[in-house]
């Protein structure tokens, strides 16, 4: 029996049982293996993959989280595109962006790029629209802290959340937000005269706790929350900062956090996106936009 050629090969949705074939290709492309991410991604998103057609797991996969309208999104974010080591350079991420691009129809998309991605999304029609920064290492704040309280979440604060989420992302996330206590070792507040101004998780990657997501009043009470969050692990802290918090990111050096990568913003079918930057300063994962 002839094997079918790769355009050939068709690309299926993922379900929670493929989590295991997700991280091995991670691991196959040099990444870590991401486990606890890709859970939540295939849980709060939509997985797609092509099979190895001897049987050797997935040769490519990606993720779309939908936000927004259940029947009509408003925005989908792309992640998490990899590609066997075994057929890279043959066409696959091409043919699973393409896809992508086709099944979102008027739904505008965003993703992360790597400088080595970036030329194929650029080919597709994305543009580079920012600049995200990511930061690694361990805490330790420089200067006075600000003077603002924080505090662990509780599910009293889940609407308060929800409502400054929508408001600084520009739109619902709920099925992803509301994931947040099971899926963060830290989740914390910032509050003043009782009204919650901010909020930001930690949760497990690797070694590292990442920061994410980052929503804060101001600089300020973004220091506030990343501080807090530090003094609650031993392990280094990562986030992907927002190039245009200049303020935030330079503290953050500062205080032993070194510069490791840059990815590209990047968007189609919308030039901008939506919400309120300036109180956005780092996602959830760049995987889910």
């Amino acid at each position: 029996m002839s094997t079918p050629s790769l355009s050939a090969l068709p690309i299926r949705r993922l379900t929670p049982r493929d989590l295991p074939a997700c991280a091995d290709l991670s691991e196959d492309r040099g990444w870590p293996r991401e486990e606890h991410k890709w859970g939540l991604l295939l849980s709060a998103g939509t997985g797609y993959g092509i099979d190895d057609p001897d049987g050797n797991g997935l040769i490519g996969a990606y993720v779309v989280t939908r936000y927004g309208s259940t029947e009509r999104p408003d925005l989908a974010a792309i992640g998490m595109v990899l590609v066997a080591e075994r057929y890279a350079r043959r066409g696959i991420g091409r043919r699973m962006m393409q896809n992508a691009v086709e099944e979102a129809g008027t739904t505008p998309l965003t993703l992360h790029a790597t400088p080595f991605g970036r030329p194929l999304y650029e080919q597709l029609g994305f543009e580079a629209i920012g600049r995200a920064e990511m930061v690694v290492g361990h805490l330790v704040p420089a200067g006075p802290l600000p003077d603002i309280t924080t505090r662990p979440a509780t599910a009293e604060d889940l609407t308060a959340i929800l409502r400054l989420d929508t408001d600084v992302f520009g739109h619902d996330r709920m099925h992803v937000i509301t994931r947040l206590p099971a899926f963060t070792d830290q989740l914390r507040v910032a509050e003043t005269d009782g009204e919650i101004v901010g909020y930001a998780g930690a949760w497990p990657n690797m070694e590292t706790h990442v920061v994410g997501p980052l929503i804060a009043r101001d600089t300020e009470t973004a220091k506030a929350l990343i501080a807090s969050l530090g003094a609650g692990t031993d392990r280094p802290l990562r986030t992907d900062i927002d190039a245009r918090h200049t303020e935030l990111l330079a503290w953050a050096k500062e205080s032993g956090l070194a510069h490791i990568a840059d990815n590209d913003v990047m968007a189609y079918g919308v030039p901008e996106l939506p919400g309120d930057w300036t109180r956005r300063f780092a996602p959830l994962t760049v995987a889910a936009g």
